[in-house]
């Protein structure tokens, strides 16, 4: 085995079988989300729900306490997301890529802050602070709380979330020991970065939209 496959993927030597194909399968259909969210298209969401129901599972099997809350959260938004994007009066579509207004700002906000609370108080209740991933995970679960928000809303600012929080997730997934998921990481950011250059495209051709 070579030395950097071993670097790479020899942590899963201690992993169940079907561990390692439901985490490829919820990477599968996380990268496949991320991309129709890319393309601006309602297929982000069921993709999504059958990787984020997969990542509770997993999550829970690892400890990350934030991000198993977090896709949790992410297959409730992608319900009503799924309802929002496909919201038409007349065959035209209600609720279009926009950016974010002086009010959803200031909620979002409030939606960190409270994130990071509640995760916190969910490890302290669980005795989970074992060691400084748990703070990381903390601070993702809070930032991702308010992109999976902002998403659902059509808001193009998510993009702005996810990558932050991406970048943040590489190193985290890796050092748990989960090379692929921390992969995925990795792609979601490229897309991320594109996804948001994609729908300022998208918004800048739309008619201007009041911040007031």
């Amino acid at each position: 085995m070579s030395p950097v496959f071993e670097f790479l993927f020899g942590q899963y030597s201690g992993y169940a079988t079907m561990d390692i194909v439901l985490e490829a399968i919820g990477v599968l259909f996380g990268l496949l989300s991320v991309w129709y969210a890319k393309k601006n298209t309602v297929w982000v969401y069921p993709t999504g729900m059958i990787s984020t129901a997969i990542f509770v599972y997993l999550l829970l099997k690892w400890a990350l306490l934030g991000d198993m809350i977090i896709n949790a959260y992410y297959f409730v938004m992608s319900v009503y997301g799924w309802y929002y994007w496909t919201k038409k009066e007349e065959e035209v579509i209600v609720h279009p890529i926009s950016s974010i207004t002086k009010k959803e700002f200031k909620i979002a906000l409030l939606l960190f802050v409270a994130s990071l609370f509640f995760v916190f108080w969910v490890y302290q209740a669980f005795d989970k602070w074992v060691d400084w991933t748990a703070y990381v995970d903390t601070l993702t679960t809070a930032i991702f709380f308010v992109g999976m928000g902002l998403m659902a809303r059509r808001k193009i600012e998510h993009w702005l979330f996810w990558i932050v929080g991406d970048v943040i997730s590489i190193p985290l997934y890796f050092y748990k020991g989960l090379a692929l998921t921390s992969l995925q990481y990795i792609i979601f950011t490229l897309i991320a970065i594109f996804g948001y250059h994609s729908w300022k495209k998208i918004l800048d051709k739309s008619t201007p939209i009041s911040l007031e």
